[in-house]
């Protein structure tokens, strides 16, 4: 067949390319992965990708394998993540210099997981059982990422699938883990098309790897068709959109200015009857300030609350300061209060600073900021049980929810105005969206630049204000499913799949077999 001739041909070419043509040719194979994700979506390219990396380290020595998985890596990494380099440049007097080498840096040292999901996978037989093994180790090296060095879970390969309501439905049941493996070996099978077969061995795996997206898109698409799409009676939310652009947000020429901004916002027009500010979207620590409470009180709905992101300090033992969630009552009152825990290294505070005690974290201010006591749930008065998030907490699939206390929905508050117009935001929407229909609970997302939405427990979008728009959202809060998903009942150790997998992979050449022969009718 000619397909299959192209095919071989291509293979052939990779395997024989050698020196800086098969470090960028890997290079270029990466970014073809980074397409795939949003807000591009061209998820046809991991095929190119995945297979085109597995004709690349197929029969060559182990330094050459891993070196050319690194020059992948650093073009996939480098490329969806160069939106870096707009939170540098919001104080480029600063960071400016600092652009190349922080994204090239931190790039560079994502990418040594795919370097060992390879290298675990080279231990498995060459074949199918190898394809098998790559993406189970990729999995569970994207699980690494999520909770190493502070975990950084961003850009998982399932988020692809963000554009499809129906494919990302499997998240309920495996969590992301399970759509990125599935994605991973149907991206990856067909490189098996170059191997010295013929007839249905041939296909066989690339067929598989077919009906399994085949089948994920089916059982989501039949589980969308029996969803509710009920909402909360008497709940109407506002988020206010201030599309305050980052170097603005912390001028104290300009303070009152966007603070008045939006207020202006909160009081237009529409029947509300709770009120929700971006992170940080309140530029005083108004725990201690009554008399800006009392501003803010007369724009609350009576009966509500304005739910909106502050600092907050405290002088008890030395000088602390937290990113904080504040929910204020209409007599000016907080009833509610969560201070953000998993903390942005570098942003919000400076690893190891002893050792470095003059350099500035890239947030407002010098001092680091403290972290929360860990993922709560909030009763507060008039809505149901919720779970804050703020800004990036939202990226980490387990760390979502008091396991003791879920959540009825889930409130992710952040200020995307750190990435400019890039595909930042969009890859940060995405993964939110996964969260909503792991746990089974809609999510509200107020986001200072955008994007900000109301997702139902399904991961539906019902609601939304996009990137860079000024404005107010006004959406009825989705009802979350009865009872919980599978995923927020057993967390991450659905990974314990992908992991079970590849070592059968690693021992399948060891395994004892059956003949034929041997079996008595």
């Amino acid at each position: 067949m000619k397909f299959v001739g192209l095919v071989r041909r291509m293979a052939s070419w990779c395997a024989a390319t050698a020196g800086w043509r098969r470090h960028l040719c890997a290079f270029a194979l990466g970014v073809a992965a980074t397409a795939a994700l949003p807000p591009v979506h061209c998820v046809p390219l991991l095929i190119i990708a995945f297979s085109g990396l597995y004709w690349l380290t197929e029969g060559h020595g182990w330094r050459t394998a891993l070196a050319t998985t690194w020059w992948f890596g650093l073009g996939h990494f480098t490329t969806g993540l160069y939106w870096f380099s707009h939170a540098l440049m919001t104080d480029p007097e600063r960071y400016a210099a600092l652009v190349v080498p922080a994204v090239l840096g931190i790039s560079a040292l994502l990418a040594l997981f795919p370097v060992l999901a390879v290298l675990a996978a080279r231990l498995c037989p060459s074949g199918v059982t190898r394809v098998v093994g790559f993406a189970a180790a990729w999995v569970v090296c994207e699980w690494l990422r999520s909770w190493v060095l502070t975990g950084f879970p961003w850009n998982l390969i399932a988020y692809g699938w963000a554009f499809s309501d129906a494919m990302i439905q499997i998240a309920a049941l495996t969590g992301v883990w399970g759509l990125s493996l599935i994605t991973v070996i149907a991206a990856t099978a067909p490189a098996t098309l170059a191997a010295d077969r013929r007839g249905v061995r041939l296909w066989m795996p690339t067929a598989v790897g077919l009906a399994l997206l085949v089948l994920t898109w089916a059982g989501g698409a039949l589980r969308l068709a029996n969803a509710e799409n009920s909402v909360v009676e008497g709940i109407r939310l506002r988020l206010v959109q201030p599309n305050v652009a980052q170097h603005h947000k912390w001028d104290p020429r300009l303070r009152e200015k966007l603070f008045a901004l939006q207020l202006r916002l909160s009081v237009q027009e529409g029947d509300v009857s709770h009120i929700v500010w971006p992170e940080t979207a309140i530029p005083y620590f108004i725990s201690d300030d009554a008399q800006r409470r009392s501003v803010l009180a007369s724009v609350i709905p009576e009966g509500g609350l304005l739910i909106g992101g502050a600092l907050r300090s405290s002088e008890t033992t030395g000088f602390r300061i937290w990113n904080t969630l504040h929910a204020i009552a209409p007599d000016g009152q907080i009833v509610g209060t969560y201070d953000k825990t998993h903390l942005v290294p570098f942003g919000e505070f400076l690893p190891l600073r002893n050792f470095f005690p003059k350099i500035a974290k890239i947030t407002h201010g010098s001092i680091d900021f403290s972290s929360g006591p860990g993922p709560q749930t909030l009763s507060l008065p008039g809505l149901p049980p919720v779970s804050p998030l703020i800004c990036y907490e939202a990226i980490f699939p387990a760390e979502v929810t008091d396991p003791e206390t879920p959540p009825d929905w889930l409130l992710n508050i952040t200020n995307d105005a750190w990435f400019g117009v890039s595909s930042g935001p969009y890859q940060h929407f995405a993964s939110a969206r996964f969260r909503a229909v792991e746990q089974g609970v809609p999510l509200v997302r107020a986001a200072n630049t955008g994007i900000s939405a109301v997702v139902d427990s399904h991961g539906r979008v019902t609601a939304q204000l996009g990137l860079s728009e000024q404005g107010i959202l006004d959406a009825s809060l989705p009802r979350p499913l009865q009872g919980r998903t599978f995923y927020a009942s057993i967390g991450d150790y659905s990974v314990g799949l992908p992991f079970i997998l590849g070592v059968f992979c690693l021992l399948w050449q060891n395994l004892p077999t059956t003949r034929l022969s041997r079996i008595k009718n």
